[in-house]
């Protein structure tokens, strides 16, 4: 049967550079397949003659045959059987479902494995005709198979994209060169209430597709407004289930990350091993290590899963709490740099082999420690958006207050502000932060409900949430001298 150890699975498979052909009907003839990174500003900037015609949408075509697959038999007969072999029977169309390929196109694998003697017919399906209703269970006979296949990889899901074909879907569906406009982006933050410098500072930066650094005190939105930035950008993208690099797989789709999004009615069909999603937004934080921006490989199931960035192509990274990862600020630019300058990310398979793969990422870092300690001169060349996030004023914060008790179900009441402000901000000379509202808000709905009354903003019910809220645990001066002497 050919399935043993060492056996080429991927037949005909593209090689892993881009220049393999787009047999998805979708790449112009002048798209050259060779990456050398998309280029950021688009079509039809300012002074250009006549603006270049939009790039076509990608659309992966539902393949027809292995071929179109970019996949060969016996690939895709260790799929069913390893399928099979985890559920312990299925029906012929319970496979096609689990593989992601057309029901034609796996009876075709199925009734080739029962000439093998691999599987056999437990049963009818009770309805329908046809093989794909039939009831399918392993055989003896493919014990010592079963046990090669697992041993090269166990994984269990949709059948594998080609990696060119991604790398060219990357390209068709890149995020640079948006025209997102002012009035786009009005309605796109929720209940934020946004300054018009934030708008200004963000739009020029999400048209270019280049990186944007915010930094600014704690608590006053820098995280929400990239989670709200995302939603600025129109249409979907497709996203692959897994790729196939060089015989191994590498699962791409998180449904953490990736949310799916409904078709149209009588929209035209697709390839299924594709997910049609929004564009992802990818968020870490302080729990980033280098080791996470690169392929994972996992020896007990023998496959890869893609790196964050990877996962967030065609839509937004945001590294956030910049500066207090475990790894070291300095190491992390450093990562960062080839990529940002040149869209294309290096990873490493496991085996030693270095893969260049797109970068094709809005790439988002904020902070709130100074940016001096952690920033030189070539990180700030590259990433040359910046944005100071400021504190609220004074009307913001009301506008806030108001915004967070509509949401909250609280009467709003601009006197109980102006005496929180009064009482608790000016003496103590106390700076506005942006989250403030929200937070004192809910302690004053906690309260309430711990005394059996109904939320509202009232003196005595701010009293006790500043002091609970805003709490200092630095020692007296006498303290700390005597503790030190100790």
């Amino acid at each position: 049967r050919g399935a043993g150890p060492g056996a080429d699975r991927r037949g005909g498979a593209p090689s892993q550079s881009y220049s393999g052909p787009d047999r998805r009907g979708t790449a112009p003839p002048q798209v050259a397949q060779s990456f050398s990174g998309p280029d950021r500003r688009g079509p039809g900037r300012r002074g250009d003659a006549p603006e270049a015609p939009p790039t076509p949408r990608f659309w992966p075509v539902q393949p027809r045959n292995l071929q179109e697959c970019g996949l060969n038999a016996t690939f895709v007969e260790e799929l069913v059987l390893k399928a099979i072999f985890f559920a312990g029977e299925m029906r012929g169309m319970d496979v096609a479902a689990r593989l992601q390929l057309p029901t034609t196109l796996v009876d075709e694998i199925i009734e080739g494995l029962r000439r093998q003697k691999y599987i056999d017919i437990r049963g009818g399906g009770g309805s329908g005709v046809g093989r794909s209703t039939m009831i399918y269970q392993l055989t003896t006979f493919v014990t010592d198979v079963l046990r090669q296949i697992l041993d090269r990889n166990r994984y269990n899901g949709p059948a594998p994209v080609p990696f060119n074909e991604w790398a060219a879907a990357v390209k068709l569906q890149t995020v640079r060169g948006n025209r997102i406009t002012r009035n786009r982006m009005q309605d796109k933050f929720g209940d934020l209430i946004i300054r018009d410098y934030i708008f200004d500072g963000i739009g020029p930066a999400m048209n270019s597709g280049r990186a944007i650094f915010f930094y600014g005190p704690p608590g006053n939105g820098k995280t929400a407004i990239c989670q709200g930035m995302v939603n600025c950008y129109e249409g979907d993208i497709f996203v692959p289930h897994a790729l196939l690099i060089d015989d191994f797989v590498v699962k791409m789709f998180d449904a953490n990350i990736h949310k799916p999004v409904e078709d149209e009615p009588g929209s035209q069909p697709y390839d299924r091993r594709w997910v049609r999603c929004r564009r992802p937004l990818v968020v870490v934080g302080g729990e980033l290590t280098l080791e996470m921006l690169d392929l994972v490989y996992t020896p007990e199931v023998k496959y890869y899963e893609a790196p964050f960035q990877m996962k967030a192509s065609n839509g937004m990274l945001l590294i956030d709490d910049f500066g207090r990862q475990k790894v070291s600020p300095k190491d992390l630019l450093n990562r960062w740099i080839v990529p940002l300058e040149s869209d294309v990310d290096m990873l490493t398979l496991h085996t030693g082999k270095k893969l260049q793969v797109p970068f094709d990422v809005f790439a988002a870092f904020s902070t709130n420690l100074d940016p001096s300690a952690l920033v030189d001169d070539a990180f700030l060349r590259r990433v040359r958006y910046k944005l100071e996030v400021q504190r609220p004023d004074e009307q913001q914060f009301h506008e806030i207050f108001q915004v967070m008790c509509k949401k909250r179900g609280v009467p709003y009441d601009a006197r109980a502000i102006d005496y929180l402000i009064d009482e608790h901000y000016r003496p103590n000379h106390r700076p506005f932060a942006a989250c403030q509202p929200r937070d004192l808000l809910d302690q004053v709905i906690d309260m309430a409900n711990y005394q059996g009354s109904v939320p509202r903003l009232e003196p005595a019910l701010l009293d006790a949430a500043v002091r609970s809220y805003f709490v200092r645990f630095d020692k007296p001066a006498s303290e700390a001298t005597s503790a030190s002497a100790r």
